[in-house]
């Protein structure tokens, strides 16, 4: 029942906050409630708040005992859903799948996976020295091992 209640609760305010998407959802033994979410236009505190507020304060605190834990997916945590690609378009990632790993721009998401542009330098077609190209590769979603935001400062 408690379960539920609370999966009930976290869906009525992600319908009333389309901006933001659940990335993950749990509830151990000890109804210790995890919830980490991302928004198209990133995770504000108040918007942690928001998700929080929704659930602990339509719970009765008399009837559960249950602690309540509600974060943003994070700079360096891994991209799993289509939203957050499209919303890091533009970005440099880093993207493992089982057999390259690329380092690139995401230039596009569709609905079948991402595409991405690069230089890289190659030997030259006649003669000795190397020349700079631009690579291009298309990914589907269902070959992406890992893929992470590249953070530079």
């Amino acid at each position: 029942m408690f379960n539920a209640t609370v999966e009930n609760l976290l869906n009525e305010a992600l319908e009333e906050r389309s901006d933001l998407f659940l990335i993950d959802f749990t509830i151990s033994g000890e109804q210790v409630v995890s919830i980490i979410i991302d928004g198209d236009n990133g995770v504000k505190v108040e918007d942690c708040m928001f998700i929080s507020r929704a659930i602990e304060h339509n719970i009765d605190r008399e009837e559960y005992d249950f602690s309540l834990e509600v974060a943003s997916a994070g700079a360096a945590a891994p991209l799993t859903l289509p939203r957050q690609f499209k919303r890091n378009i533009g970005r440099t990632l880093e993207v493992k799948t089982q057999t390259e790993n690329i380092e690139a721009e995401l230039i596009d998401v569709s609905e079948e996976g991402i595409e991405l542009t690069w230089k890289a330098r190659e030997p030259k077609p006649v003669g000795k020295g190397k020349v700079t190209v631009q690579k291009n590769a298309k990914i589907a979603f269902n070959d992406i091992v890992e893929a992470k935001v590249v953070i530079k400062f």
